[in-house]
């Protein structure tokens, strides 16, 4: 499986900002009711990054549930992107807690590639059978 590499993204904000093994996650979102989880994940992907999804047929990974309870549907693209061209949306919290003052924080700090193995590291946990998933579609 030589070449094949991951995109990952690490959650901005203040919370996540001296975290990273264990705390990268695939580009995700909300589904409302009644919402197509592909035009979903494409328009996620977006927004998580500010690079519209790659075009292709999708290769679907499944479902995870998330320690929180969140369920989340994967799939996998073929494309090339440059992490240095990403921009992610925004959102904003009392920053320092308490001090009444509101801050904007991208909601993706950065994207970046990662081997198979390096990508298992730096995921949630939970998260990881999406990338077994990945091998074991691409043999």
């Amino acid at each position: 499986m030589t070449g094949v590499e991951v995109l990952l993204a690490h959650p901005g904000g203040p919370f996540f900002s001296r975290r990273d093994e264990g705390h990268w996650t695939i580009p995700k979102g909300e589904v409302d009711p009644g919402e197509d989880l592909i035009a979903v994940a494409r328009r996620e992907f977006e927004e998580e990054t500010g690079v519209p999804a790659p075009g292709g047929q999708p290769v679907a990974l499944g479902s995870i549930v998330q320690k929180g309870g969140k369920v989340v549907h994967a799939w996998a693209l073929e494309g090339d992107l440059d992490p240095a061209i990403t921009a992610s949306n925004t959102f904003t919290i009392e920053w320092p807690p308490g001090s009444g003052r509101q801050r904007e924080f991208p909601e993706i700090d950065r994207v970046a590639w990662f081997d198979p193995a390096e990508a298992r590291r730096r995921l949630k946990s939970t998260q990881v059978p999406f990338v077994e998933r990945l091998e074991a579609e691409l043999g």
